[in-house]
């Protein structure tokens, strides 16, 4: 069981940031107040789309670049900039309209398309926006790409002949039918347990995508909750255990077998079990890849440094590999293709199958717990106590010195223990271990424990927090 916590007192230590705008492999994100440099502004967004252009669509004879967005309110004005841009630098766009990333990366990908944006901050509020930038596979760009789009060089337009923007509204249709034409998803079995599903899809995508995969899997009952994709996002739109509380109140007062939560851009999956309690983020991954490897002679699996020690418990369970990278999709996605894995993803309830597509995926995710459940004939409570136990302890703070400062006091600090320094900095202990990494989302460094017990997992954490205070 994981069990994600903010602190008290780390809540006190975050200062609230008027005008951000980061850039990293997660994409060119930021807030809305349009000044140049310090928010994503027009003059940003322009920037960055062009060079996005001129580094990695301009290389190819047949330039066609899908574009996609989440709910959110500022999305249609700066996917109108988007496409006005790359057609004037005589792109063709398909526009997808209001689709989940991985729909957006399934499409890219099918259509062969040069490559994608995805305008969505995923689960960060209305405050924020971003371009998340694809390839042709539909994948989030290497570490090496993105250096190239980020570097600080004034990008001017070259007109070239206009390219022309057409509208597809199938997407959704399209990665529905490939989630379900997957062996390891069974529609039958699914339909065959009637079950009662809630849905929160707050407001954005997942309102759309979520009951119509449900429906296309035989689920008739289906309450849905926050699923008018308006932009205006009924809670805090992270789908951590402290804002699905109005979730776990309609399960808990209602008979439901489960409940499903998503970001605003659905590529992560957060479920609530049949009692209403949170399943925990970090297990959605652990679920999944328990209905594929079980079924595996030794399997490969993959996850970031941030995720739990529960799924590499399993899959030493069935005899498999485990394998660890930098937090951040592609990173993972590269080790996973390095490693040949069978399932891998993130803590954070970001599944991927590489079966379907090389990129988080929420519909994947429900499709293979759904069908596990199924086939066992058990709750999802049931489930979780048939897997490895861990707590996990997740904070962030504000931290305005240098990184390397914090890693090189550390590293000598806990010289005895196993030490990781691909992302930040990972201490291993026994059958537990504390991150500390800057965060590719937020201005915030990110630390995060693990433990048997939760008072250990924050033991880890709050120790980490007093030496920071004093560095």
């Amino acid at each position: 069981m994981v069990i994600v916590v903010k602190p008290l007192p780390l809540a006190q230590t975050v200062k609230k940031v008027k005008m951000t705008l980061i850039k990293s492999i997660s994409g060119i994100r930021g807030t809305l107040e349009n000044i140049p440099g310090e928010s994503l502004s027009d003059y940003d967004i322009k920037q960055f789309t062009l060079a996005y252009h001129q580094e990695i669509i301009s290389k190819y004879n047949n330039q066609v670049v899908v574009i996609g967005r989440d709910a959110r309110k500022s999305g249609k004005r700066i996917a109108k900039i988007v496409s006005d841009i790359l057609i004037n630098e005589g792109c063709d766009i398909i526009n997808i309209g209001l689709v989940t990333t991985p729909t957006l990366g399934v499409f890219t990908n099918k259509m062969k398309a040069s490559g994608g944006i995805m305008i969505s901050a995923s689960h960060n509020d209305e405050k924020w926006n971003a371009l998340k930038l694809l390839n042709n596979n539909g994948e989030f760009l290497s570490p090496e790409n993105v250096a190239l789009i980020i570097k600080d060089v004034e990008r001017t337009s070259n007109p070239s002949s206009k390219g022309k923007i057409t509208q597809y509204n199938e997407a959704l249709k399209d990665h529905i039918e490939l989630v379900l034409s997957q062996k390891e998803v069974s529609k039958d079995k699914i339909s065959s347990k009637s079950f009662s599903v809630a849905v929160d899809g707050i407001n954005s995508v997942g309102g759309i995508a979520i009951p119509e995969f449900l429906n296309r899997l035989g689920i008739k009952k289906i309450k849905k909750i926050n699923c008018v994709p308006d932009g205006e996002f009924a809670h805090n739109p992270e789908p951590l255990p402290e804002n699905l509380t109005e979730i776990c109140d309609v399960i808990k007062k209602g008979s439901f077998d489960m409940g499903i939560v998503v970001d605003p851009d659905a590529d992560r999956l957060c479920l609530i079990d049949e009692k209403g309690e949170p399943f925990g983020e970090e297990y959605t991954l652990v679920a999944a890849a328990e209905h594929i490897i079980s079924k595996i002679s030794k399997p490969i699996t993959c996850s970031n440094m941030s995720s739990s020690l529960a799924l590499k418990k399993i899959t030493d369970r069935y005899m498999g590999e485990y394998f660890s990278s930098p937090v951040g999709e592609i990173n993972v996605v590269e080790k996973m293709k390095e490693k040949s894995a069978d399932i891998g993803g993130e803590g954070n309830g970001g599944v991927i199958f590489p079966s379907t597509h090389y990129g988080r995926d929420s519909l994947i995710g429900i499709g293979l717990i759904l069908t596990l459940l199924s086939e066992r004939d058990i709750s999802l409570s049931q489930l979780k106590k048939s897997l490895p136990v861990y707590f996990i302890y997740k904070t962030k703070t504000t931290f305005n010195k240098s990184l390397d400062k914090v890693i090189s006091f550390f590293s000598k600090e806990y010289s005895n223990f196993d030490i990781d320094l691909r992302d930040g900095i990972r201490i291993d202990f026994s059958n537990s271990w504390t991150h500390i990494r800057k965060s590719n989302t937020e201005p915030v460094v990110r630390i995060y424990s693990e433990a048997e017990t939760l008072q250990k997992a924050r033991e880890l954490s709050n120790k980490i927090i007093s030496k920071l205070q004093v560095l």
